[in-house]
């Protein structure tokens, strides 16, 4: 029988987890600036359908 279990070295799996870990950070990051981005349009994005739908009221659309 042949066994070829644990045929990854150790440096090789912790090359992989670390770059998981990284991957990891990266999209932590991405998340974090996405939600502020967000988080700051939001408001605007609010006024300009609050604009739309009093323009559309007054029939100035």
């Amino acid at each position: 029988m042949n066994d070829t279990r644990g045929a990854l070295e150790v440096e090789t799996l912790l090359k992989i987890v670390l770059a998981l870990v990284a991957i990891m950070l990266v999209i932590e990051i991405l998340d974090a600036l996405i939600t502020g981005l967000i988080g700051l349009l939001q408001p605007l994005l609010m006024l300009a359908i609050l604009a739309v739908i009093v323009l559309w009221l007054f029939d100035r659309l």
